[in-house]
């Protein structure tokens, strides 16, 4: 961002100062039509770039660098046009520009080479591509630049969005362990179920041992009801009136009373 700052700096100072093109500090970098790129939204392509920085002149190569084993855009790039005064509008008007909430940051590249990788390339072309590659847009001619939409099959807007392999392996984990779950909630069911119907087998034949320990007929009287005693005297195995019971006590107690008197005489 110190950078950024400082260009806007120098610039406006130039312009203050009314400095002709000859005095600019653009001018150490006239031998030079690479300019450096950065703070560039990881999402765009280089088709996306270059419809950016056409505005300002004719681009005759592009190098947006990525990322050797994913592939992904590192959010710079190295760009040539085909006018070198074209890089110093660029330089001007696009540093510190606002791209998709990102800030660019814009410079001159006094010297810059490609990439081991595209210098092979370069070496194996025959003689006629390598006049060719001075000409404007000889770094995209012929080439499909990289893009999310295929203009002979149309965009599918209701198809489900690409998984990635981190989130298919945590898709996998999660029905695993959805399906452990289910199974684990079955078996407890069928246990229990299994444990319930145990139950009631048991409470059925509890019933009928009952039923079957129980006396048929008349009732059994029990001893307490049966057995009356009164002085020792056991007088319950026959059934008799209580009023002659009730006699026969008053008679048994006089008895006993008249004994009494003639001892204590």
């Amino acid at each position: 961002m110190n950078v950024v700052a400082e260009i806007q700096r120098l610039n406006e100072r130039e312009l203050e100062l009314n400095v002709p093109l000859s005095g600019s500090w653009h001018q150490k970098y006239s031998e030079s039509a690479w300019f450096y790129v950065g703070g560039l939204p990881f999402e765009l392509s280089e088709g996306d770039v270059l419809c950016v920085l056409s505005q300002f002149g004719e681009i005759e190569d592009i190098h947006l660098v990525r990322d050797g084993k994913t592939g992904k855009s590192k959010g710079f790039a190295f760009i040539k046009f085909e006018d070198q005064r074209s890089t110093i509008l660029a330089v001007d008007n696009l540093n510190g520009f606002k791209l998709l909430d990102r800030v660019l940051r814009v410079d001159h590249v006094l010297k810059y080479k490609l990439p081991k990788e595209l210098q092979e390339d370069s070496d194996s072309e025959d003689e006629g591509e390598r006049k060719q590659r001075g000409l404007p847009g000889h770094a995209y001619e012929g080439k499909e630049l990289a893009s999310d939409f295929d203009l002979h099959k149309g965009v599918d807007v209701f198809a489900a969005p690409e998984e990635s392999h981190k989130e298919k392996k945590k898709r996998k984990r999660e029905e695993k362990k959805a399906k452990k779950a289910a199974k684990k909630m079955k078996k407890i069911e069928k246990s229990s179920r299994k444990y319930l119907n145990k139950c009631r087998r048991g409470g059925r034949s509890r019933d009928s041992r009952r039923r079957e320990r129980r006396p048929r007929g008349r009732r059994k009287v029990g001893p307490s009801s049966r057995v009356l005693r009164d002085g020792g005297a056991d007088w319950s195995h026959q059934p008799r009136n209580l009023d002659a019971i009730t006699i026969e006590n008053g008679k048994a107690r006089k008895e006993k009373e008249g004994k009494i008197r003639a001892l204590e005489e």
